[in-house]
Protein backbone atom coordinates (compact mmCIF):
# COMPACT_ATOMS: atom_id res chain seq x y z
CA UNK A 1 0.00 0.00 0.00
CA UNK A 2 1.26 4.04 -0.99
CA UNK A 3 0.53 6.76 1.21
CA UNK A 4 -1.37 8.23 -1.57
CA UNK A 5 -4.44 6.02 -0.50
CA UNK A 6 -6.15 5.63 2.95
CA UNK A 7 -7.82 2.69 4.20
CA UNK A 8 -10.80 2.48 6.47
CA UNK A 9 -12.42 0.09 8.13
CA UNK A 10 -16.10 0.27 9.09
CA UNK A 11 -18.98 -1.75 10.62
CA UNK A 12 -22.19 -1.47 11.67
CA UNK A 13 -23.80 -1.96 15.17
CA UNK A 14 -21.13 -2.61 18.11
CA UNK A 15 -23.74 -3.73 21.10
CA UNK A 16 -21.50 -4.85 23.89
CA UNK A 17 -24.65 -4.41 26.82
CA UNK A 18 -26.83 -6.40 28.36
CA UNK A 19 -26.17 -10.42 27.79
CA UNK A 20 -22.88 -9.78 26.39
CA UNK A 21 -22.03 -7.71 29.10
CA UNK A 22 -22.93 -10.77 31.18
CA UNK A 23 -20.17 -12.90 29.66
CA UNK A 24 -17.42 -10.53 30.42
CA UNK A 25 -15.45 -10.48 33.67
CA UNK A 26 -17.04 -7.52 35.06
CA UNK A 27 -21.14 -8.47 34.64
CA UNK A 28 -23.51 -5.26 36.01
CA UNK A 29 -26.57 -5.78 37.14
CA UNK A 30 -28.89 -8.05 34.97
CA UNK A 31 -32.10 -6.99 35.99
CA UNK A 32 -34.13 -5.26 32.29
CA UNK A 33 -37.51 -3.71 32.08
CA UNK A 34 -38.76 -5.45 28.85
CA UNK A 35 -41.66 -7.50 28.15
CA UNK A 36 -40.79 -10.73 28.01
CA UNK A 37 -37.11 -10.73 29.59
CA UNK A 38 -36.43 -9.83 33.05
CA UNK A 39 -32.61 -10.43 33.19
CA UNK A 40 -29.95 -9.86 31.13
CA UNK A 41 -28.02 -13.55 31.76
CA UNK A 42 -31.41 -15.24 29.37
CA UNK A 43 -29.64 -14.40 26.53
CA UNK A 44 -26.58 -16.06 27.54
CA UNK A 45 -28.78 -18.66 27.52
CA UNK A 46 -30.51 -18.56 23.81
CA UNK A 47 -27.28 -18.01 22.72
CA UNK A 48 -26.30 -21.33 24.29
CA UNK A 49 -29.35 -23.32 23.20
CA UNK A 50 -28.56 -23.00 19.67
CA UNK A 51 -24.83 -22.79 19.58
CA UNK A 52 -23.59 -24.60 22.64
CA UNK A 53 -21.52 -22.81 25.82
CA UNK A 54 -19.91 -19.94 26.45
CA UNK A 55 -17.04 -20.57 28.83
CA UNK A 56 -17.77 -16.84 30.71
CA UNK A 57 -15.81 -15.13 32.00
CA UNK A 58 -14.30 -14.93 28.59
CA UNK A 59 -11.45 -11.95 27.63
CA UNK A 60 -11.85 -8.74 26.19
CA UNK A 61 -10.96 -10.37 22.16
CA UNK A 62 -13.66 -12.92 22.78
CA UNK A 63 -16.41 -11.11 21.38
CA UNK A 64 -14.45 -9.94 18.11
CA UNK A 65 -12.81 -13.29 17.12
CA UNK A 66 -11.47 -13.40 13.59
CA UNK A 67 -12.04 -9.46 13.10
CA UNK A 68 -9.23 -9.25 15.45
CA UNK A 69 -7.01 -11.37 12.89
CA UNK A 70 -8.52 -9.49 10.00
CA UNK A 71 -7.62 -5.65 12.02
CA UNK A 72 -4.07 -6.53 12.34
CA UNK A 73 -3.70 -8.10 8.56
CA UNK A 74 -5.24 -5.39 7.24
CA UNK A 75 -4.03 -2.76 9.32
CA UNK A 76 -6.68 0.03 8.74
CA UNK A 77 -5.54 3.67 9.29
CA UNK A 78 -8.47 4.35 10.74
CA UNK A 79 -11.54 2.90 12.56
CA UNK A 80 -14.90 3.57 12.99
CA UNK A 81 -17.59 2.04 14.77
CA UNK A 82 -21.16 2.39 16.01
CA UNK A 83 -21.02 1.53 19.79
CA UNK A 84 -24.54 1.15 20.19
CA UNK A 85 -24.84 0.81 23.91
CA UNK A 86 -24.35 3.06 27.11
CA UNK A 87 -21.35 2.49 29.20
CA UNK A 88 -22.74 3.02 32.57
CA UNK A 89 -23.76 1.47 36.26
CA UNK A 90 -26.52 3.63 36.57
CA UNK A 91 -30.36 2.28 37.22
CA UNK A 92 -31.88 4.89 35.40
CA UNK A 93 -33.69 3.21 32.72
CA UNK A 94 -35.17 5.85 30.02
CA UNK A 95 -39.10 5.78 30.12
CA UNK A 96 -40.91 5.15 27.55
CA UNK A 97 -38.25 2.56 25.63
CA UNK A 98 -38.95 -1.25 25.24
CA UNK A 99 -35.32 -2.26 25.44
CA UNK A 100 -31.94 -0.97 27.04
CA UNK A 101 -28.32 -1.44 26.55
CA UNK A 102 -25.83 -0.73 29.17
CA UNK A 103 -22.27 -2.60 29.69
CA UNK A 104 -20.07 -1.99 32.56
CA UNK A 105 -17.66 0.46 32.69
CA UNK A 106 -14.94 -2.25 33.45
CA UNK A 107 -15.71 -3.77 30.97
CA UNK A 108 -14.53 -0.97 27.92
CA UNK A 109 -11.52 -3.63 27.42
CA UNK A 110 -14.09 -5.82 25.45
CA UNK A 111 -14.02 -1.97 22.82
CA UNK A 112 -10.37 -1.25 22.98
CA UNK A 113 -8.79 -4.12 22.48
CA UNK A 114 -10.40 -3.78 18.57
CA UNK A 115 -8.53 -0.50 18.74
CA UNK A 116 -11.16 2.20 16.78
CA UNK A 117 -10.27 5.53 16.33
CA UNK A 118 -13.80 6.45 16.20
CA UNK A 119 -17.36 5.55 18.81
CA UNK A 120 -20.06 7.22 16.89
CA UNK A 121 -22.47 7.42 19.12
CA UNK A 122 -25.46 9.14 17.66
CA UNK A 123 -27.48 6.27 17.91
CA UNK A 124 -31.17 5.15 19.90
CA UNK A 125 -29.32 3.28 22.60
CA UNK A 126 -26.54 6.11 24.08
CA UNK A 127 -29.53 7.54 26.30
CA UNK A 128 -30.77 4.16 27.30
CA UNK A 129 -29.75 5.31 30.62
CA UNK A 130 -30.56 8.89 30.76
CA UNK A 131 -27.90 12.17 30.72
CA UNK A 132 -26.02 10.50 34.09
CA UNK A 133 -25.62 7.36 32.06
CA UNK A 134 -24.34 9.44 28.67
CA UNK A 135 -21.64 11.03 31.07
CA UNK A 136 -20.19 8.08 32.06
CA UNK A 137 -20.35 7.05 28.93
CA UNK A 138 -18.28 10.00 27.89
CA UNK A 139 -15.88 9.77 30.67
CA UNK A 140 -15.40 6.20 30.26
CA UNK A 141 -14.53 6.51 26.93
CA UNK A 142 -12.50 9.69 27.17
CA UNK A 143 -10.81 7.70 29.93
CA UNK A 144 -9.87 4.73 27.40
CA UNK A 145 -8.48 7.51 25.21
CA UNK A 146 -11.15 6.86 22.19
CA UNK A 147 -12.42 9.78 20.14
CA UNK A 148 -16.29 10.11 19.91
CA UNK A 149 -18.42 11.51 17.04
CA UNK A 150 -22.32 12.38 17.83
CA UNK A 151 -23.08 12.99 21.24
CA UNK A 152 -21.63 15.51 23.82
CA UNK A 153 -21.81 17.45 26.72
CA UNK A 154 -23.76 20.33 24.49
CA UNK A 155 -25.02 20.79 20.76
CA UNK A 156 -21.76 21.92 19.80
CA UNK A 157 -19.57 18.72 21.29
CA UNK A 158 -22.18 16.12 19.59
CA UNK A 159 -21.95 17.68 16.42
CA UNK A 160 -18.32 18.10 16.24
CA UNK A 161 -16.23 15.87 14.13
CA UNK A 162 -13.91 13.69 15.48
CA UNK A 163 -10.65 14.17 13.45
CA UNK A 164 -7.74 11.52 13.00
CA UNK A 165 -4.79 12.41 11.61
CA UNK A 166 -3.47 10.11 9.13
CA UNK A 167 0.10 9.20 7.66
CA UNK A 168 -0.63 11.20 4.40
CA UNK A 169 -0.80 14.64 5.95
CA UNK A 170 -4.35 14.91 6.55
CA UNK A 171 -7.20 14.26 8.20
CA UNK A 172 -9.93 11.59 8.29
CA UNK A 173 -13.23 13.33 9.69
CA UNK A 174 -16.10 11.78 11.02
CA UNK A 175 -19.19 13.45 11.64
CA UNK A 176 -22.28 11.78 13.26
CA UNK A 177 -25.74 11.51 12.92
CA UNK A 178 -28.73 9.99 14.50
CA UNK A 179 -32.08 10.57 12.67
CA UNK A 180 -35.55 9.96 14.12
CA UNK A 181 -36.58 7.49 11.66
CA UNK A 182 -33.84 4.80 13.91
CA UNK A 183 -35.90 5.25 16.68
CA UNK A 184 -33.75 8.15 18.49
CA UNK A 185 -36.67 10.39 20.32
CA UNK A 186 -36.31 13.82 19.58
CA UNK A 187 -35.71 14.53 23.17
CA UNK A 188 -32.05 13.12 23.09
CA UNK A 189 -31.41 15.80 21.02
CA UNK A 190 -28.27 18.17 22.79
CA UNK A 191 -28.76 21.87 22.50
CA UNK A 192 -26.55 24.39 23.58
CA UNK A 193 -27.12 24.25 27.50
CA UNK A 194 -28.19 20.32 27.35
CA UNK A 195 -26.13 17.02 26.73
CA UNK A 196 -27.65 14.53 23.96
CA UNK A 197 -26.85 13.23 20.11
CA UNK A 198 -26.58 15.16 17.08
CA UNK A 199 -30.12 14.30 16.36
CA UNK A 200 -31.71 14.96 12.67
CA UNK A 201 -35.70 15.17 12.72
CA UNK A 202 -35.79 13.94 9.30
CA UNK A 203 -33.66 13.48 5.51
CA UNK A 204 -34.83 16.41 4.15
CA UNK A 205 -33.30 18.71 1.75
CA UNK A 206 -33.51 21.25 4.04
CA UNK A 207 -31.51 18.81 7.20
CA UNK A 208 -29.25 18.06 4.05
CA UNK A 209 -27.89 21.37 3.23
CA UNK A 210 -27.65 22.30 6.93
CA UNK A 211 -25.22 19.33 7.42
CA UNK A 212 -23.61 20.34 3.80
CA UNK A 213 -22.95 23.67 6.02
CA UNK A 214 -20.90 21.98 8.34
CA UNK A 215 -18.82 19.66 6.22
CA UNK A 216 -17.81 22.74 3.95
CA UNK A 217 -17.07 24.81 7.30
CA UNK A 218 -14.44 21.71 8.77
CA UNK A 219 -13.22 20.31 5.87
CA UNK A 220 -9.55 21.33 4.50
CA UNK A 221 -7.59 20.37 1.81
CA UNK A 222 -6.49 16.87 2.51
CA UNK A 223 -9.00 15.82 4.40
CA UNK A 224 -11.53 12.60 4.02
CA UNK A 225 -15.06 13.28 5.30
CA UNK A 226 -17.01 10.55 6.49
CA UNK A 227 -20.70 11.06 7.69
CA UNK A 228 -22.01 8.17 9.76
CA UNK A 229 -25.78 8.45 9.92
CA UNK A 230 -27.83 6.10 11.99
CA UNK A 231 -31.05 5.11 9.99
CA UNK A 232 -33.90 3.90 9.20
CA UNK A 233 -36.12 0.69 10.55
CA UNK A 234 -34.03 -2.38 11.53
CA UNK A 235 -35.42 -5.38 8.79
CA UNK A 236 -35.46 -5.34 5.44
CA UNK A 237 -33.71 -4.25 1.75
CA UNK A 238 -35.56 -1.59 0.35
CA UNK A 239 -34.31 1.82 0.41
CA UNK A 240 -36.40 4.64 1.39
CA UNK A 241 -35.98 7.71 -1.31
CA UNK A 242 -35.33 10.16 0.22
CA UNK A 243 -32.59 8.24 2.13
CA UNK A 244 -30.98 7.54 -1.06
CA UNK A 245 -31.29 11.55 -1.60
CA UNK A 246 -30.26 12.59 1.31
CA UNK A 247 -26.81 10.25 0.88
CA UNK A 248 -26.00 11.98 -2.36
CA UNK A 249 -26.38 15.73 -1.34
CA UNK A 250 -24.18 14.53 1.25
CA UNK A 251 -21.43 13.67 -1.46
CA UNK A 252 -22.76 16.60 -3.21
CA UNK A 253 -21.42 18.77 -0.30
CA UNK A 254 -18.20 17.22 0.10
CA UNK A 255 -18.76 13.75 1.95
CA UNK A 256 -16.56 11.20 1.02
CA UNK A 257 -18.20 8.02 2.82
CA UNK A 258 -21.68 7.80 3.80
CA UNK A 259 -21.44 5.06 6.35
CA UNK A 260 -24.86 3.57 6.90
CA UNK A 261 -26.16 1.87 10.38
CA UNK A 262 -29.26 0.75 12.20
CA UNK A 263 -30.75 -2.37 10.09
CA UNK A 264 -29.97 -5.74 11.90
CA UNK A 265 -28.49 -7.23 8.65
CA UNK A 266 -26.16 -5.25 5.53
CA UNK A 267 -28.56 -3.08 3.27
CA UNK A 268 -27.84 -1.94 -0.16
CA UNK A 269 -24.24 -0.38 -1.74
CA UNK A 270 -24.26 2.08 -4.11
CA UNK A 271 -21.23 4.63 -5.84
CA UNK A 272 -22.12 8.11 -6.34
CA UNK A 273 -19.86 10.64 -8.10
CA UNK A 274 -16.86 8.49 -7.27
CA UNK A 275 -18.04 7.81 -3.85
CA UNK A 276 -19.06 5.04 -1.58
CA UNK A 277 -22.44 5.03 0.25
CA UNK A 278 -23.05 1.91 2.49
CA UNK A 279 -27.00 2.05 3.13
CA UNK A 280 -26.81 -0.42 6.39
CA UNK A 281 -23.91 -2.32 7.71
CA UNK A 282 -26.29 -4.36 10.02
CA UNK A 283 -24.68 -5.83 13.25
CA UNK A 284 -21.39 -6.69 13.93
CA UNK A 285 -21.17 -7.57 17.84
CA UNK A 286 -24.38 -8.33 20.05
CA UNK A 287 -26.17 -11.04 21.73
CA UNK A 288 -28.85 -11.33 19.33
CA UNK A 289 -28.58 -15.13 18.86
CA UNK A 290 -31.39 -17.72 19.90
CA UNK A 291 -34.04 -15.33 18.84
CA UNK A 292 -36.09 -16.24 16.44
CA UNK A 293 -38.64 -14.54 13.75
CA UNK A 294 -36.57 -12.85 10.70
CA UNK A 295 -34.31 -15.83 10.03
CA UNK A 296 -34.62 -14.80 6.31
CA UNK A 297 -32.13 -11.68 6.89
CA UNK A 298 -29.15 -14.33 8.10
CA UNK A 299 -28.67 -11.64 11.14
CA UNK A 300 -26.35 -14.29 12.42
CA UNK A 301 -23.88 -13.24 9.28
CA UNK A 302 -21.65 -9.70 9.79
CA UNK A 303 -19.68 -7.78 7.53
CA UNK A 304 -16.36 -5.99 8.33
CA UNK A 305 -15.92 -3.48 5.69
CA UNK A 306 -12.41 -2.07 4.45
CA UNK A 307 -12.78 0.81 2.20
CA UNK A 308 -9.94 2.41 0.52
CA UNK A 309 -9.85 6.53 -1.10
CA UNK A 310 -7.36 8.23 -2.30
CA UNK A 311 -5.86 10.70 0.12
CA UNK A 312 -5.90 13.37 -2.34
CA UNK A 313 -9.71 13.41 -3.08
CA UNK A 314 -10.87 11.05 -1.14
CA UNK A 315 -12.54 9.11 -4.16
CA UNK A 316 -13.27 5.72 -4.00
CA UNK A 317 -10.72 2.85 -5.21
CA UNK A 318 -12.23 -0.58 -3.66
CA UNK A 319 -14.02 -1.92 -0.98
CA UNK A 320 -13.51 -5.54 0.48
CA UNK A 321 -16.13 -6.78 2.54
CA UNK A 322 -15.59 -9.98 5.11
CA UNK A 323 -17.81 -11.86 6.05
CA UNK A 324 -18.16 -13.39 9.46
CA UNK A 325 -20.68 -15.74 11.53
CA UNK A 326 -21.80 -15.06 15.26
CA UNK A 327 -21.93 -17.72 17.39
CA UNK A 328 -21.80 -18.04 21.02
CA UNK A 329 -21.42 -14.67 20.95
CA UNK A 330 -18.20 -14.56 19.26
CA UNK A 331 -16.94 -13.78 15.43
CA UNK A 332 -16.08 -16.72 13.60
CA UNK A 333 -15.09 -17.25 10.02
CA UNK A 334 -17.60 -18.71 7.71
CA UNK A 335 -18.04 -21.27 5.40
CA UNK A 336 -17.99 -21.03 1.74
CA UNK A 337 -22.04 -21.29 1.42
CA UNK A 338 -22.28 -18.44 3.56
CA UNK A 339 -20.01 -16.42 1.76
CA UNK A 340 -21.78 -17.49 -1.14
CA UNK A 341 -25.19 -16.43 0.42
CA UNK A 342 -24.07 -13.27 1.31
CA UNK A 343 -22.29 -12.12 -2.34
CA UNK A 344 -25.37 -13.28 -3.83
CA UNK A 345 -27.81 -11.04 -1.53
CA UNK A 346 -26.19 -8.05 -1.75
CA UNK A 347 -25.72 -8.85 -5.48
CA UNK A 348 -29.61 -8.59 -6.38
CA UNK A 349 -30.14 -6.00 -3.64
CA UNK A 350 -27.60 -3.40 -4.49
CA UNK A 351 -28.90 -2.19 -7.76
CA UNK A 352 -25.94 -0.47 -9.45
CA UNK A 353 -22.91 -2.35 -8.54
CA UNK A 354 -21.72 -5.69 -8.44
CA UNK A 355 -19.51 -6.98 -5.68
CA UNK A 356 -17.44 -10.14 -6.73
CA UNK A 357 -16.70 -13.35 -4.81
CA UNK A 358 -13.20 -13.68 -4.33
CA UNK A 359 -12.00 -17.22 -4.19
CA UNK A 360 -11.10 -16.61 -0.34
CA UNK A 361 -14.76 -15.78 0.60
CA UNK A 362 -13.94 -11.73 0.25
CA UNK A 363 -16.50 -9.58 -1.70
CA UNK A 364 -14.71 -7.39 -3.50
CA UNK A 365 -16.03 -3.63 -5.24
CA UNK A 366 -14.53 -1.82 -8.03
CA UNK A 367 -15.65 1.14 -9.52
CA UNK A 368 -15.02 -0.23 -12.22
CA UNK A 369 -18.00 -2.78 -11.72
CA UNK A 370 -20.91 -0.35 -11.39
CA UNK A 371 -23.93 -0.97 -13.21
CA UNK A 372 -25.79 2.06 -14.87
CA UNK A 373 -28.06 3.44 -12.25
CA UNK A 374 -31.89 2.41 -12.59
CA UNK A 375 -34.24 4.96 -14.34
CA UNK A 376 -35.81 5.63 -10.81
CA UNK A 377 -32.17 6.93 -9.24
CA UNK A 378 -31.99 9.27 -12.80
CA UNK A 379 -35.11 10.83 -12.27
CA UNK A 380 -36.51 13.80 -9.66
CA UNK A 381 -39.46 12.20 -9.32
CA UNK A 382 -40.85 11.82 -5.60
CA UNK A 383 -42.51 8.54 -6.49
CA UNK A 384 -39.37 7.26 -7.47
CA UNK A 385 -38.57 3.32 -5.94
CA UNK A 386 -36.11 2.59 -4.23
CA UNK A 387 -32.58 0.81 -4.14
Amino acid sequence: MTSSVVTLFVCGDVMLGRGVDQILAHPGDPVLRETCVADARAYVRMAESVNGPIPAPVPPSWLWGEALRLLDVATPDVGIVNLETSITRSDAFAPGKAVHYRMHPANVPALTVARPDVCVLANNHVLDFGRAGLAETLDTLERSGLRVAGAGRSADEAYRPAAVPVRTGGHVLVLALGASSSGIPSGWAATAARSGVAHIPDLSATTAAAVVERIRRMKRAGDIVVVSVHWGSNWGYPVPCEQIRFAHALVDGGADLVHGHSSHHPRPIEVYRQRLVLHGCGDFIDDYEGISGYEEYRDDLRLAYFVTVAADTGRFLDLRMVPLRSRRMRLEPVPHQDATWMHATLDRVSATVHPVLEPDGTLLLEPSRQRPPPRSLRSEDPADGAL
